[in-house]
Protein backbone atom coordinates (compact mmCIF):
# COMPACT_ATOMS: atom_id res chain seq x y z
CA UNK A 1 0.00 0.00 0.00
CA UNK A 2 1.13 3.69 -0.54
CA UNK A 3 2.51 5.40 2.29
CA UNK A 4 1.34 8.52 0.44
CA UNK A 5 -1.01 9.79 3.40
CA UNK A 6 1.16 9.56 6.04
CA UNK A 7 3.45 12.13 4.77
CA UNK A 8 2.63 15.21 6.35
CA UNK A 9 2.10 18.47 4.23
CA UNK A 10 1.24 16.53 1.08
CA UNK A 11 -2.11 16.82 1.11
CA UNK A 12 -5.30 19.47 1.12
CA UNK A 13 -6.06 18.60 5.42
CA UNK A 14 -2.25 19.20 6.47
CA UNK A 15 -2.07 22.69 4.32
CA UNK A 16 -2.55 25.26 6.59
CA UNK A 17 -3.86 24.27 10.17
CA UNK A 18 -5.34 27.89 11.42
CA UNK A 19 -9.25 28.89 11.30
CA UNK A 20 -8.37 31.28 8.73
CA UNK A 21 -7.03 28.58 6.27
CA UNK A 22 -9.93 26.96 6.51
CA UNK A 23 -12.82 29.61 6.65
CA UNK A 24 -11.01 31.22 3.37
CA UNK A 25 -10.42 28.42 1.67
CA UNK A 26 -11.16 28.31 -1.92
CA UNK A 27 -10.19 24.13 -1.88
CA UNK A 28 -12.92 22.92 -3.46
CA UNK A 29 -12.12 19.65 -0.63
CA UNK A 30 -12.02 21.33 2.30
CA UNK A 31 -15.32 23.37 1.47
CA UNK A 32 -16.92 19.54 1.09
CA UNK A 33 -15.74 19.30 4.90
CA UNK A 34 -17.02 22.54 5.90
CA UNK A 35 -19.99 21.56 4.11
CA UNK A 36 -20.17 18.11 6.01
CA UNK A 37 -20.06 19.54 9.47
CA UNK A 38 -22.98 22.19 8.77
CA UNK A 39 -24.91 19.35 6.85
CA UNK A 40 -24.30 17.27 10.11
CA UNK A 41 -25.33 19.90 12.07
CA UNK A 42 -28.66 20.38 10.46
CA UNK A 43 -29.41 16.32 10.28
CA UNK A 44 -29.15 15.94 13.84
CA UNK A 45 -31.45 19.13 14.87
CA UNK A 46 -33.86 17.91 11.64
CA UNK A 47 -33.71 14.07 13.72
CA UNK A 48 -34.52 15.80 16.95
CA UNK A 49 -37.79 17.50 15.77
CA UNK A 50 -38.97 13.70 14.44
CA UNK A 51 -38.34 12.10 17.44
CA UNK A 52 -40.33 14.69 19.31
CA UNK A 53 -43.15 14.13 16.75
CA UNK A 54 -42.69 9.80 17.43
CA UNK A 55 -42.90 10.81 20.63
CA UNK A 56 -46.19 12.40 20.56
CA UNK A 57 -47.61 9.70 18.60
CA UNK A 58 -46.58 6.73 20.85
CA UNK A 59 -50.01 7.18 22.40
CA UNK A 60 -53.45 8.31 21.04
CA UNK A 61 -53.93 11.40 23.28
CA UNK A 62 -52.31 14.64 22.44
CA UNK A 63 -50.50 14.29 25.95
CA UNK A 64 -46.84 14.71 25.13
CA UNK A 65 -47.20 18.32 23.94
CA UNK A 66 -50.18 20.49 22.71
CA UNK A 67 -51.41 20.71 19.40
CA UNK A 68 -49.96 23.68 17.81
CA UNK A 69 -46.36 22.49 19.42
CA UNK A 70 -46.97 19.60 17.02
CA UNK A 71 -47.74 21.58 14.02
CA UNK A 72 -44.58 23.42 14.63
CA UNK A 73 -42.68 20.20 15.36
CA UNK A 74 -43.13 18.64 11.89
CA UNK A 75 -42.69 22.01 10.28
CA UNK A 76 -39.53 22.10 11.00
CA UNK A 77 -38.77 18.53 11.40
CA UNK A 78 -39.66 19.33 7.45
CA UNK A 79 -38.20 22.34 6.79
CA UNK A 80 -34.92 21.37 8.24
CA UNK A 81 -34.42 17.70 6.68
CA UNK A 82 -35.35 18.54 2.87
CA UNK A 83 -33.84 22.07 2.61
CA UNK A 84 -31.08 22.45 4.62
CA UNK A 85 -30.11 18.34 4.68
CA UNK A 86 -31.94 16.70 1.70
CA UNK A 87 -31.71 18.65 -0.84
CA UNK A 88 -27.77 19.70 -0.34
CA UNK A 89 -26.33 16.90 1.17
CA UNK A 90 -24.58 14.78 -2.11
CA UNK A 91 -24.03 17.49 -4.30
CA UNK A 92 -22.43 19.72 -1.59
CA UNK A 93 -20.46 17.31 0.67
CA UNK A 94 -19.84 14.72 -1.88
CA UNK A 95 -19.98 16.17 -5.23
CA UNK A 96 -18.13 19.36 -4.16
CA UNK A 97 -15.17 16.71 -2.86
CA UNK A 98 -15.45 14.50 -5.94
CA UNK A 99 -16.46 16.22 -9.09
CA UNK A 100 -12.67 17.80 -9.86
CA UNK A 101 -11.06 14.68 -8.92
CA UNK A 102 -13.25 12.70 -10.87
CA UNK A 103 -13.17 14.49 -14.01
CA UNK A 104 -9.10 15.23 -13.59
CA UNK A 105 -9.30 19.16 -12.52
CA UNK A 106 -7.20 20.85 -10.19
CA UNK A 107 -10.28 22.61 -8.29
CA UNK A 108 -14.17 23.63 -9.30
CA UNK A 109 -14.40 26.32 -12.19
CA UNK A 110 -15.77 28.64 -9.94
CA UNK A 111 -13.58 28.57 -6.75
CA UNK A 112 -14.82 32.03 -4.70
CA UNK A 113 -18.51 31.11 -6.15
CA UNK A 114 -18.06 27.90 -4.31
CA UNK A 115 -16.67 29.11 -0.80
CA UNK A 116 -19.64 31.54 -1.65
CA UNK A 117 -22.13 29.27 -1.57
CA UNK A 118 -20.81 27.76 1.84
CA UNK A 119 -21.75 31.04 3.86
CA UNK A 120 -24.90 31.59 2.03
CA UNK A 121 -26.14 28.13 3.13
CA UNK A 122 -24.93 29.09 6.75
CA UNK A 123 -26.69 32.64 6.18
CA UNK A 124 -30.14 31.24 5.33
CA UNK A 125 -29.36 27.94 8.07
CA UNK A 126 -28.91 31.30 10.35
CA UNK A 127 -32.44 32.89 9.45
CA UNK A 128 -34.12 29.75 9.75
CA UNK A 129 -32.77 28.98 13.15
CA UNK A 130 -33.80 32.62 13.98
CA UNK A 131 -37.21 32.07 13.40
CA UNK A 132 -37.38 28.71 15.06
CA UNK A 133 -36.26 30.21 18.06
CA UNK A 134 -38.29 32.97 17.95
CA UNK A 135 -41.51 30.10 17.91
CA UNK A 136 -40.99 28.24 14.68
CA UNK A 137 -43.05 27.93 11.95
CA UNK A 138 -46.87 25.95 12.07
CA UNK A 139 -47.68 25.66 7.91
CA UNK A 140 -46.00 22.41 7.45
CA UNK A 141 -42.71 22.19 4.91
CA UNK A 142 -45.31 22.75 2.07
CA UNK A 143 -46.76 26.18 3.25
CA UNK A 144 -50.19 25.95 1.55
CA UNK A 145 -51.86 29.07 1.60
CA UNK A 146 -54.21 30.32 2.59
CA UNK A 147 -53.56 29.26 6.04
CA UNK A 148 -49.48 30.58 5.60
CA UNK A 149 -50.57 34.07 4.09
CA UNK A 150 -53.17 34.69 6.03
CA UNK A 151 -54.29 32.89 9.30
CA UNK A 152 -50.80 31.36 10.55
CA UNK A 153 -49.67 33.20 13.76
CA UNK A 154 -46.05 31.42 13.26
CA UNK A 155 -43.02 32.99 11.79
CA UNK A 156 -43.72 31.93 8.28
CA UNK A 157 -41.99 35.34 6.89
CA UNK A 158 -38.60 34.96 8.59
CA UNK A 159 -38.61 31.18 7.56
CA UNK A 160 -39.20 31.61 3.94
CA UNK A 161 -36.65 34.67 3.81
CA UNK A 162 -33.90 32.01 4.95
CA UNK A 163 -35.25 28.87 2.18
CA UNK A 164 -35.07 32.16 -0.29
CA UNK A 165 -31.32 32.60 0.92
CA UNK A 166 -30.34 29.04 0.52
CA UNK A 167 -31.79 28.68 -2.83
CA UNK A 168 -28.72 30.90 -3.98
CA UNK A 169 -26.40 28.31 -2.61
CA UNK A 170 -27.89 25.46 -4.76
CA UNK A 171 -27.51 27.69 -7.88
CA UNK A 172 -24.14 28.36 -7.05
CA UNK A 173 -23.27 24.63 -6.38
CA UNK A 174 -25.38 23.62 -9.76
CA UNK A 175 -23.54 26.24 -11.96
CA UNK A 176 -20.05 25.46 -10.44
CA UNK A 177 -20.80 21.44 -11.52
CA UNK A 178 -22.35 22.36 -14.97
CA UNK A 179 -19.59 24.32 -16.04
CA UNK A 180 -17.02 21.95 -14.54
CA UNK A 181 -18.04 19.06 -15.93
CA UNK A 182 -18.19 21.00 -19.80
CA UNK A 183 -14.83 22.62 -19.39
CA UNK A 184 -12.29 20.82 -17.23
CA UNK A 185 -12.63 17.40 -18.04
CA UNK A 186 -9.42 15.43 -18.30
CA UNK A 187 -7.63 14.81 -21.77
CA UNK A 188 -9.16 11.90 -23.09
CA UNK A 189 -12.34 11.67 -20.88
CA UNK A 190 -14.98 12.29 -23.15
CA UNK A 191 -18.89 12.36 -22.32
CA UNK A 192 -19.26 8.99 -22.61
CA UNK A 193 -16.51 7.86 -19.88
CA UNK A 194 -17.31 9.59 -17.42
CA UNK A 195 -18.75 7.92 -13.91
CA UNK A 196 -22.30 7.70 -13.30
CA UNK A 197 -22.06 9.54 -10.31
CA UNK A 198 -20.97 13.09 -12.76
CA UNK A 199 -23.64 12.18 -14.92
CA UNK A 200 -26.11 11.55 -11.80
CA UNK A 201 -24.72 15.66 -10.47
CA UNK A 202 -25.05 16.67 -14.29
CA UNK A 203 -28.50 15.93 -14.53
CA UNK A 204 -29.23 17.30 -11.08
CA UNK A 205 -27.60 20.83 -11.79
CA UNK A 206 -29.73 21.02 -14.86
CA UNK A 207 -32.57 20.84 -12.30
CA UNK A 208 -31.42 23.15 -9.67
CA UNK A 209 -31.15 25.64 -12.00
CA UNK A 210 -34.16 25.55 -13.87
CA UNK A 211 -36.44 24.65 -10.72
CA UNK A 212 -34.71 26.75 -8.10
CA UNK A 213 -35.96 30.25 -9.32
CA UNK A 214 -39.33 29.05 -9.39
CA UNK A 215 -39.34 28.66 -5.80
CA UNK A 216 -37.78 31.38 -4.99
CA UNK A 217 -40.56 33.51 -6.77
CA UNK A 218 -43.32 31.76 -5.09
CA UNK A 219 -41.48 32.40 -1.79
CA UNK A 220 -40.72 35.54 -2.30
CA UNK A 221 -44.60 36.19 -3.83
CA UNK A 222 -45.90 34.31 -0.06
CA UNK A 223 -43.91 36.54 1.67
CA UNK A 224 -45.16 39.69 -0.29
CA UNK A 225 -48.63 38.65 0.56
CA UNK A 226 -48.29 37.98 4.07
CA UNK A 227 -46.76 41.25 4.80
CA UNK A 228 -48.72 43.46 1.82
CA UNK A 229 -52.11 41.37 1.04
CA UNK A 230 -51.68 42.01 -2.52
CA UNK A 231 -54.38 39.14 -3.28
CA UNK A 232 -51.95 36.89 -5.55
CA UNK A 233 -53.19 33.48 -2.74
CA UNK A 234 -56.44 35.40 -1.24
CA UNK A 235 -59.68 34.46 -3.24
CA UNK A 236 -60.91 37.20 -0.75
CA UNK A 237 -59.13 39.61 -2.93
CA UNK A 238 -59.07 38.15 -5.77
CA UNK A 239 -56.40 35.86 -5.92
CA UNK A 240 -56.41 31.80 -6.33
CA UNK A 241 -54.73 29.72 -3.53
CA UNK A 242 -54.45 26.69 -5.83
CA UNK A 243 -52.14 28.92 -7.96
CA UNK A 244 -49.72 28.46 -4.93
CA UNK A 245 -49.64 24.59 -5.35
CA UNK A 246 -49.08 24.13 -9.06
CA UNK A 247 -45.84 26.63 -8.63
CA UNK A 248 -44.80 25.27 -5.28
CA UNK A 249 -44.87 21.39 -6.90
CA UNK A 250 -43.38 23.09 -9.81
CA UNK A 251 -40.07 22.94 -8.55
CA UNK A 252 -40.95 20.72 -5.09
CA UNK A 253 -41.28 17.23 -7.41
CA UNK A 254 -38.62 17.62 -9.30
CA UNK A 255 -36.63 18.74 -6.10
CA UNK A 256 -37.04 14.80 -5.22
CA UNK A 257 -34.84 14.01 -8.01
CA UNK A 258 -32.28 16.81 -6.89
CA UNK A 259 -32.36 14.75 -3.65
CA UNK A 260 -32.24 10.88 -5.20
CA UNK A 261 -30.43 11.32 -8.58
CA UNK A 262 -26.85 12.42 -6.91
CA UNK A 263 -27.60 9.19 -4.40
CA UNK A 264 -28.17 7.08 -7.64
CA UNK A 265 -24.80 7.84 -8.73
CA UNK A 266 -23.42 7.01 -5.53
CA UNK A 267 -24.94 3.69 -5.45
CA UNK A 268 -23.44 3.15 -9.35
CA UNK A 269 -19.99 3.65 -8.11
CA UNK A 270 -20.42 1.78 -5.15
CA UNK A 271 -22.14 -1.56 -7.15
CA UNK A 272 -19.25 -1.40 -10.38
CA UNK A 273 -16.47 -1.65 -7.22
CA UNK A 274 -17.89 -4.22 -5.01
CA UNK A 275 -19.21 -6.18 -7.73
CA UNK A 276 -16.23 -5.75 -10.06
CA UNK A 277 -17.95 -5.66 -13.07
CA UNK A 278 -19.00 -2.48 -15.87
CA UNK A 279 -22.22 -1.05 -14.94
CA UNK A 280 -24.77 -3.16 -17.07
CA UNK A 281 -26.48 -0.78 -19.82
CA UNK A 282 -24.00 2.61 -19.05
CA UNK A 283 -25.33 4.56 -21.73
CA UNK A 284 -29.46 3.71 -20.64
CA UNK A 285 -28.20 4.32 -16.95
CA UNK A 286 -26.34 7.88 -17.85
CA UNK A 287 -29.57 8.47 -19.88
CA UNK A 288 -32.25 7.65 -17.30
CA UNK A 289 -30.77 10.55 -15.49
CA UNK A 290 -31.41 12.57 -18.04
CA UNK A 291 -34.94 11.13 -18.71
CA UNK A 292 -35.97 11.61 -15.15
CA UNK A 293 -34.11 15.25 -15.08
CA UNK A 294 -36.98 16.04 -18.21
CA UNK A 295 -39.94 13.83 -17.08
CA UNK A 296 -39.71 15.15 -13.27
CA UNK A 297 -40.58 18.70 -14.20
CA UNK A 298 -43.99 17.43 -15.95
CA UNK A 299 -45.58 15.71 -13.15
CA UNK A 300 -46.21 18.07 -10.51
CA UNK A 301 -50.27 17.83 -11.36
CA UNK A 302 -50.35 14.43 -9.36
CA UNK A 303 -50.12 16.55 -6.27
CA UNK A 304 -53.14 18.58 -7.15
CA UNK A 305 -55.41 15.76 -7.61
CA UNK A 306 -58.13 16.67 -4.77
CA UNK A 307 -57.74 20.10 -5.59
CA UNK A 308 -60.80 20.58 -8.05
CA UNK A 309 -58.40 20.31 -11.22
CA UNK A 310 -60.15 18.46 -14.65
CA UNK A 311 -60.23 14.80 -14.38
CA UNK A 312 -58.80 14.96 -17.94
CA UNK A 313 -55.81 17.10 -16.32
CA UNK A 314 -55.12 14.37 -13.71
CA UNK A 315 -55.05 11.41 -16.05
CA UNK A 316 -52.59 13.22 -18.13
CA UNK A 317 -50.54 13.59 -14.92
CA UNK A 318 -51.28 10.08 -13.55
CA UNK A 319 -49.74 8.95 -17.02
CA UNK A 320 -46.83 11.36 -16.92
CA UNK A 321 -45.95 10.50 -13.10
CA UNK A 322 -46.08 6.44 -14.21
CA UNK A 323 -43.74 7.34 -17.11
CA UNK A 324 -41.11 8.65 -14.57
CA UNK A 325 -41.11 5.28 -13.25
CA UNK A 326 -39.33 3.57 -16.64
CA UNK A 327 -35.93 5.34 -16.04
CA UNK A 328 -35.87 5.04 -12.38
CA UNK A 329 -36.63 1.05 -13.05
CA UNK A 330 -33.91 0.81 -15.65
CA UNK A 331 -31.29 1.89 -13.27
CA UNK A 332 -32.91 -0.84 -10.91
CA UNK A 333 -32.23 -3.32 -13.44
CA UNK A 334 -28.71 -2.87 -14.79
CA UNK A 335 -27.52 -2.39 -10.67
CA UNK A 336 -29.25 -5.65 -10.61
CA UNK A 337 -27.62 -6.80 -14.12
CA UNK A 338 -24.50 -5.27 -12.95
CA UNK A 339 -24.12 -7.60 -9.64
CA UNK A 340 -24.88 -10.43 -12.13
CA UNK A 341 -22.48 -13.23 -11.97
CA UNK A 342 -19.97 -10.57 -10.12
CA UNK A 343 -17.37 -11.05 -7.46
CA UNK A 344 -19.28 -9.10 -4.81
CA UNK A 345 -18.11 -8.38 -1.45
CA UNK A 346 -20.39 -7.06 1.27
CA UNK A 347 -18.32 -4.19 2.53
CA UNK A 348 -20.11 -1.59 4.83
CA UNK A 349 -20.82 0.52 1.56
CA UNK A 350 -22.69 -2.28 -0.57
CA UNK A 351 -24.64 -2.77 2.10
CA UNK A 352 -25.53 1.00 1.92
CA UNK A 353 -26.27 0.35 -1.79
CA UNK A 354 -27.64 -3.30 -1.15
CA UNK A 355 -30.53 -1.32 1.06
CA UNK A 356 -30.57 1.66 -1.00
CA UNK A 357 -32.20 -0.80 -3.84
CA UNK A 358 -34.71 -2.36 -1.94
CA UNK A 359 -36.11 0.63 0.01
CA UNK A 360 -36.32 2.96 -3.34
CA UNK A 361 -38.22 -0.51 -5.12
CA UNK A 362 -40.38 -0.09 -2.66
CA UNK A 363 -40.85 3.74 -2.91
CA UNK A 364 -40.77 4.23 -6.36
CA UNK A 365 -43.66 0.88 -6.82
CA UNK A 366 -45.76 2.68 -4.04
CA UNK A 367 -45.09 6.31 -5.99
CA UNK A 368 -46.77 4.30 -9.33
CA UNK A 369 -49.67 3.16 -6.92
CA UNK A 370 -50.09 6.96 -6.03
CA UNK A 371 -49.90 8.04 -9.76
CA UNK A 372 -53.16 6.67 -10.13
CA UNK A 373 -55.53 8.84 -9.45
CA UNK A 374 -58.42 6.31 -7.50
CA UNK A 375 -55.92 5.15 -5.06
CA UNK A 376 -54.11 8.58 -4.72
CA UNK A 377 -58.01 10.09 -3.56
CA UNK A 378 -58.37 7.16 -0.86
CA UNK A 379 -54.32 7.69 0.55
CA UNK A 380 -54.43 11.20 0.23
CA UNK A 381 -52.79 12.98 2.82
CA UNK A 382 -52.76 9.86 4.83
CA UNK A 383 -49.54 7.95 6.23
CA UNK A 384 -49.36 6.39 3.30
CA UNK A 385 -47.77 9.06 0.95
CA UNK A 386 -46.04 9.77 4.34
CA UNK A 387 -44.60 6.53 3.97
CA UNK A 388 -43.98 6.52 0.28
CA UNK A 389 -41.63 9.72 0.57
CA UNK A 390 -39.64 8.55 2.98
CA UNK A 391 -38.74 5.97 1.50
CA UNK A 392 -37.85 7.89 -1.65
CA UNK A 393 -35.90 10.57 0.31
CA UNK A 394 -34.89 9.12 3.24
CA UNK A 395 -34.74 5.13 2.45
CA UNK A 396 -32.93 6.20 -0.82
CA UNK A 397 -31.15 9.40 -0.50
CA UNK A 398 -29.84 9.13 2.97
CA UNK A 399 -28.83 5.21 2.53
CA UNK A 400 -26.70 6.50 -0.26
CA UNK A 401 -25.51 9.64 1.67
CA UNK A 402 -24.22 7.05 4.15
CA UNK A 403 -22.95 4.57 1.80
CA UNK A 404 -20.99 7.07 -0.06
CA UNK A 405 -19.66 8.52 3.06
CA UNK A 406 -18.15 5.20 3.89
CA UNK A 407 -17.15 4.97 0.57
CA UNK A 408 -15.37 7.77 -0.03
CA UNK A 409 -14.20 8.23 3.73
CA UNK A 410 -10.74 6.75 3.29
CA UNK A 411 -10.18 8.80 -0.07
CA UNK A 412 -11.12 11.97 2.38
CA UNK A 413 -9.49 11.17 5.69
CA UNK A 414 -6.63 8.18 4.39
CA UNK A 415 -7.97 6.39 7.23
CA UNK A 416 -10.41 3.33 7.74
CA UNK A 417 -12.91 2.82 10.08
CA UNK A 418 -14.13 -0.15 12.16
CA UNK A 419 -15.50 -2.49 9.81
CA UNK A 420 -17.75 -4.33 12.54
CA UNK A 421 -19.19 -0.65 13.79
CA UNK A 422 -19.83 0.26 10.50
CA UNK A 423 -21.52 -3.02 9.71
CA UNK A 424 -23.60 -3.19 12.77
CA UNK A 425 -24.49 0.75 12.04
CA UNK A 426 -25.79 0.04 8.16
CA UNK A 427 -28.03 -3.30 9.83
CA UNK A 428 -29.74 -0.76 12.48
CA UNK A 429 -30.41 1.66 10.11
CA UNK A 430 -31.66 -0.98 7.63
CA UNK A 431 -33.86 -2.10 10.17
CA UNK A 432 -34.76 0.54 11.91
CA UNK A 433 -36.44 2.09 9.03
CA UNK A 434 -38.42 -0.49 7.67
CA UNK A 435 -39.63 -0.71 11.42
CA UNK A 436 -40.55 3.11 11.29
CA UNK A 437 -41.86 3.43 8.04
CA UNK A 438 -43.59 -0.13 6.79
CA UNK A 439 -46.56 0.16 9.47
CA UNK A 440 -47.31 3.61 8.09
CA UNK A 441 -48.19 2.07 4.82
CA UNK A 442 -50.86 0.10 6.49
CA UNK A 443 -52.11 2.92 9.06
CA UNK A 444 -52.17 5.18 5.93
CA UNK A 445 -54.48 2.38 3.97
CA UNK A 446 -56.02 2.37 7.14
CA UNK A 447 -57.15 6.05 7.34
CA UNK A 448 -54.99 7.77 9.64
CA UNK A 449 -54.73 11.50 8.45
CA UNK A 450 -50.94 13.12 8.17
CA UNK A 451 -50.13 15.65 10.47
CA UNK A 452 -53.01 15.22 13.06
CA UNK A 453 -51.99 15.41 16.86
CA UNK A 454 -54.28 12.20 17.94
CA UNK A 455 -55.75 9.05 17.08
CA UNK A 456 -58.14 6.46 17.49
CA UNK A 457 -57.02 3.90 19.99
CA UNK A 458 -56.72 1.07 17.09
CA UNK A 459 -54.04 2.52 15.67
CA UNK A 460 -51.92 2.64 18.47
CA UNK A 461 -50.13 -0.62 17.76
CA UNK A 462 -48.58 0.26 15.07
CA UNK A 463 -47.58 4.01 15.84
CA UNK A 464 -45.84 2.01 18.99
CA UNK A 465 -43.93 0.18 15.67
CA UNK A 466 -43.06 2.65 13.87
CA UNK A 467 -41.67 4.93 17.03
CA UNK A 468 -39.89 1.69 18.27
CA UNK A 469 -38.26 1.55 14.69
CA UNK A 470 -37.43 5.01 14.91
CA UNK A 471 -35.38 4.66 17.96
CA UNK A 472 -33.64 1.96 16.46
CA UNK A 473 -32.93 4.07 13.59
CA UNK A 474 -31.58 7.07 15.19
CA UNK A 475 -29.07 4.62 17.25
CA UNK A 476 -28.07 3.62 13.76
CA UNK A 477 -27.25 7.24 12.66
CA UNK A 478 -25.84 8.40 15.50
CA UNK A 479 -23.22 5.18 15.34
CA UNK A 480 -20.75 6.78 12.27
CA UNK A 481 -20.64 9.81 14.67
CA UNK A 482 -18.38 8.32 16.92
CA UNK A 483 -16.49 5.53 14.58
CA UNK A 484 -15.43 8.11 12.08
CA UNK A 485 -14.26 10.61 14.40
CA UNK A 486 -12.71 7.63 16.09
CA UNK A 487 -10.91 6.96 13.31
CA UNK A 488 -9.54 10.07 12.40
CA UNK A 489 -7.32 9.37 14.86
CA UNK A 490 -7.35 5.78 15.47
CA UNK A 491 -8.18 4.48 12.12
CA UNK A 492 -5.59 2.51 9.72
CA UNK A 493 -4.04 4.12 6.87
CA UNK A 494 -6.31 3.58 4.48
CA UNK A 495 -3.49 3.53 1.11
CA UNK A 496 -4.53 5.67 -2.22
CA UNK A 497 -7.35 2.83 -3.35
CA UNK A 498 -7.90 0.30 -0.69
CA UNK A 499 -10.97 -1.22 -2.44
CA UNK A 500 -9.42 -1.81 -5.53
CA UNK A 501 -12.24 1.06 -7.52
CA UNK A 502 -12.07 2.25 -10.86
CA UNK A 503 -11.74 6.05 -11.23
CA UNK A 504 -9.71 9.07 -11.66
CA UNK A 505 -10.01 10.10 -7.79
CA UNK A 506 -8.45 6.56 -7.00
CA UNK A 507 -5.22 7.59 -8.65
CA UNK A 508 -4.48 10.24 -6.58
CA UNK A 509 -3.12 10.13 -2.82
CA UNK A 510 -5.86 9.47 -0.07
CA UNK A 511 -6.00 12.42 0.96
CA UNK A 512 -5.03 14.14 -2.29
CA UNK A 513 -2.81 17.05 -2.48
CA UNK A 514 -4.70 20.61 -2.80
CA UNK A 515 -3.70 20.45 -6.67
CA UNK A 516 -5.90 17.12 -6.56
CA UNK A 517 -2.66 15.42 -8.68
CA UNK A 518 0.46 15.59 -8.83
CA UNK A 519 0.42 15.01 -12.85
CA UNK A 520 -2.21 15.64 -14.87
CA UNK A 521 -4.12 12.64 -15.69
CA UNK A 522 -5.20 11.27 -19.33
CA UNK A 523 -7.74 8.72 -19.45
CA UNK A 524 -7.34 5.85 -22.43
CA UNK A 525 -9.93 3.99 -20.86
CA UNK A 526 -13.52 3.68 -21.13
CA UNK A 527 -15.46 3.98 -17.33
CA UNK A 528 -15.34 0.90 -15.28
CA UNK A 529 -13.01 -0.99 -17.17
CA UNK A 530 -12.65 -3.65 -14.38
CA UNK A 531 -11.35 -6.64 -15.62
CA UNK A 532 -13.80 -9.41 -16.89
CA UNK A 533 -13.81 -12.35 -14.24
CA UNK A 534 -13.87 -14.46 -17.42
CA UNK A 535 -10.11 -12.87 -18.08
CA UNK A 536 -9.22 -12.79 -14.68
CA UNK A 537 -10.07 -16.79 -14.54
CA UNK A 538 -7.84 -17.98 -17.48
Amino acid sequence: MSTHAAELGSNYLTNGFSLKSWLLTKDHKRIAILYMISITFFFILGGLFAFAVRLELLTPAGDLMEADTYNRMFTMHGVVMIFFFLIPSIPAVLGNFLVPLMVGAKDLAFPKINLASWYVYNLAGIITLGAIFMGGVDTGWTFYTPFSTTYSNSYVVLTVVGLFINGFSSIFTGLNFIVTIHRMRAPGLTWFRLPLFIWGHYATSLIIMLGTPVIAITLALLAAERSLHLGIFDPALGGDPILFQHLFWFYSHPAVYIMILPSMGVISEIISAFARQKVFGYHFVAFASIAIAILGFLVWGHHLFVSGQSVYAGLVFSVLSMLVGVPSAVKVFNWTATMFKGSISRETPMLYALGFIGLFTIGGLTGVMLATLGFDVHVHDTYFVVAHFHYIMVGGAIMGYLGGIHFWWPKMTGRLYPEFWSKLSAGLVFIGFNLTFFPQFVLGYLGMPRRYWSYPDEFQVLNVLSTAGATVLGVGYVMPLFYLTYSLAFGRAAGDNPWGAYGLEWETTSPPPTENFHHQPVVTGEAYDYPSLEAKSV
